[in-house]
């Protein structure tokens, strides 16, 4: 029997005010799209790098810059390749301050979006853009104001050709007095010279630099003022820590810059932010190298076709708190580890990068209440593993025996890690502030930091 027109229309009336609604309706609400899904995703997580005039190849900012990279995003997410966070999220820490890693449910949202024909969705669903500065800036500035001062290398010309180069000029500070540091940016000044400058270091030459500290009446070592290399932004200091730049300093550069085939002039540049004047930090912190190599750099040895594991072990002179992790190694780096022998003989797994990749030189800086707290006499473990066999598609050639070199071609093991020294009191008030923190007691029961 045909359905009369009205009748069609009343039945229709009466679902709608009963709030049944339409089948399309539903599915259109349900349906992952780019501006409702995806756009607040890559704003958070991606566009920091994929945006016009920045360092990635592609900019992920509207959808018809995304659009054709549909495919390539969901294998770069999938594999966890993109964003680079190489940390192995099953041991260890897991609280970060910087952790720029997809969720599994992120992950998913994008692959479904991708499986169901990459759609655009409704435009009003589109979050306002984020309004990203023109070109390079130094991204503490946000928090902190411009820098109060800036520290540039000499310029260095790297022929299209030739062998790596180690660049060391000195430049003075420029400092008339003494002052504290609370945070440090370092960075090739521009695009192009990221193409060319493997890694920067810059060490800061005063009086005593490499013994800089007396804790409790020991000493202990001042370490490296800043280090750079890709995928790492800066250090800022946790709040009542810091570095003492001393009137007429300097800084001496080391920075390594390899041939990409073709002529390219770049700088190093560093951005250092004070403590207002007259106000000094309880806590010192020093930037340490931590080999995971027995015996020291010249024991590395990697064999032909081989995966090879290396450890180093390094005791502290002074309770510490370790402020990050960010592990160090070339081409046929495949992972390292950092563990933590206490002086009970007790071991905790802190952080495993299970995934190295070279052109990725992560900072992994842990959250404030998650940067473990180890006694003087803890022995820091660090295990390296490098894959020398053809499987490594990064691996120039693996039939060579590999040992330890400053070349790209060559290899390291060895891990940048800030460590904030305290005193035996100092220590106790932190380990009791922690403790109140995890049983949950209130901010004005909790001990002074």
């Amino acid at each position: 029997m045909a359905t009369s027109k009205s009748f069609q229309v009343a039945a229709v009336a009466g679902l709608l005010a009963m709030g049944v609604t339409s089948v399309s309706a539903e599915k259109e609400s349900s349906r992952v799209t780019f501006t409702k899904d995806i756009a607040p995703i890559f704003q958070e997580k991606c566009q920091s790098c994929h945006r016009e005039s920045s360092i990635a190849p592609m900019s992920l900012v509207s959808f018809e810059e995304t659009r054709p990279w549909a495919a390539a995003i969901e294998a770069a997410v999938v594999s966890r390749e993109m964003p680079p966070w190489h940390l192995d999220k099953t041991v260890g820490i897991q609280h970060f301050k910087n952790d720029r890693s997809l969720s599994d449910a992120e992950i998913q949202l994008i692959s479904d979006w991708v499986q169901a024909g990459a759609p655009r969705g409704n435009p009003a669903d589109m979050p306002p853009a984020v309004n990203w500065p023109d070109g390079e800036t130094w991204l503490f500035a946000e928090q902190l104001d411009e820098p109060d001062l800036i520290i540039k290398s000499p310029p260095y010309t790297m022929p299209a050709q030739g062998q790596d180069v180690w660049f060391k000029p000195v430049v003075d500070t420029g400092l008339t007095e003494e002052r504290y540091v609370r945070a440090i940016e370092m960075r090739p000044a521009t695009t192009e010279g990221r193409r060319v400058i493997h890694h920067a270091l810059a060490r800061l030459q005063q009086d005593d630099p490499e013994n800089a500290n007396n804790i409790d009446g020991v000493d202990v070592p001042g370490g490296l003022f800043m280090e750079w290399a890709v995928g790492k932004q800066g250090e800022m200091m946790r709040p009542n820590s810091g570095k003492l730049m001393k009137a007429g300093s300097q800084i001496a550069w080391d920075i390594h810059i390899h041939a990409v085939g073709e002529e390219i002039t770049t700088q190093t540049e560093m951005a250092v932010y004070f403590y207002p004047k007259g106000e000094e930090p309880k806590f010192h912190q020093s930037l340490m190298i931590y080999h995971a190599i027995a015996g020291g750099a010249r024991g590395l040895d990697i064999a032909p076709n081989e995966v090879s594991v290396h450890q180093g072990f390094h005791t502290l002179k002074a309770n510490a708190r370790v402020e990050n992790f960010q592990p160090h190694m070339h081409l046929r780096g495949k992972a390292m580890s950092m563990e933590a022998i206490l002086p009970t003989g007790e071991r905790e797994m802190l952080s495993h990068v299970d995934n190295f990749q070279f052109d990725w030189h992560n900072n992994y800086v842990y959250s404030d209440d998650a940067a473990p707290l180890l006694p003087r006499g803890t022995i820091l473990s660090f295990t390296a593993w490098h894959d020398n066999t053809e499987t490594n598609r990064a691996n120039p050639d693996p039939t060579q025996w590999v040992g330890w070199g400053d070349r790209t071609v060559d290899e390291m093991a060895h891990a940048w890690v800030n460590i904030t020294q305290m005193g035996d009191e100092d220590f106790e008030a932190e380990l009791k502030r922690r403790e109140a923190l995890t049983s949950g007691a209130t901010e004005d029961e909790q001990p002074e930091p």
